[in-house]
């Protein structure tokens, strides 16, 4: 029998950095909002059998007015979020049903993910376990403190870790369960994996699968549909084909 896929899609951060009083997600992304088109990627997959996206609960009604009909497209539930992106995952993470094998955390802000970097994820994750994407950093990395260089960071062996990240669900129950003994802040859902002694491996991101932070990123981010748009290969999902990008 096939695995079977629950995605998350976090949605309810503060968008701090983002400006504005729209949140990234929800904004306008070419005509579709950015919560959406990260959606699309899984919507239409055999593999992916529940879809749950994840708001702040102060923006619940707003978001269920505003987006209902997509909502009822993507046949998705919307839960509520917590203080923390940890907090959001494991609400989630508490509504799957214990027969979804695997679990895939993907950011709501990461809309232009190629297929086949999913495709190779959740590959991964199914033959190991556990996988995300990621990236070997090109740039040089400093220390810094008060502004001032401390030290130059070797950047061998390092990776930017991106997402969908997948689980075996059992083992992501877990990681969560224990999450409160890991003594320094979580910035990914791999890390809580990793700190129980699970092997989580790498297949090679891409650039293009970038989170949207800022209004440069969204302003990248239409260039490359707009871009995306003079191509005439159908996608899957009826759009463009975004494998080769």
């Amino acid at each position: 029998m096939a695995a079977s896929i629950a995605v998350i899609l976090p949605a309810a951060g503060r968008s701090t950095r983002f400006g504005g009083r729209e949140k990234k997600p929800f904004v306008s992304l070419e005509g579709r909002p950015v919560w959406l088109r990260a959606a699309e990627l899984f919507w239409s997959r055999d593999d992916v059998t529940r879809l749950y996206l994840v708001v702040a609960p102060e923006d619940r009604e707003t978001f269920r007015s505003r987006f209902a009909h997509l909502i009822a497209f993507a046949n998705a539930e919307v839960v509520d979020g917590g203080p923390e992106r940890p907090d959001s995952v494991a609400h989630a993470l508490e509504r799957i049903p214990t027969d979804v094998s695997y679990v895939a955390i993907h950011d709501a802000v990461r809309p232009l993910t190629p297929h086949s970097v999913i495709d190779a994820v959740f590959a991964a994750a199914l033959r190991h376990g556990a996988a995300i994407p990621a990236l070997p950093v090109a740039d040089t990395l400093k220390q810094v403190e008060q502004q001032r260089i401390k030290s130059t960071v070797p950047r061998h062996g390092l990776y930017q870790a991106q997402t969908p990240q997948v689980f075996r669900r059992d083992w992501l129950v877990q990681a969560y369960a224990q999450r409160a003994q890991l003594q320094q802040p979580i910035t990914d859902d791999a890390q809580l994996v990793e700190a129980i002694g699970h092997p989580v491996m790498i297949v090679p991101g891409s650039p293009l699968n970038f989170k949207i932070t800022t209004p440069e990123d969204l302003e990248l981010a239409e260039a490359i549909i707009k871009l995306r748009a003079t191509k005439k290969s159908p996608s899957r999902l009826g759009f463009h084909d975004e494998a080769q990008w």
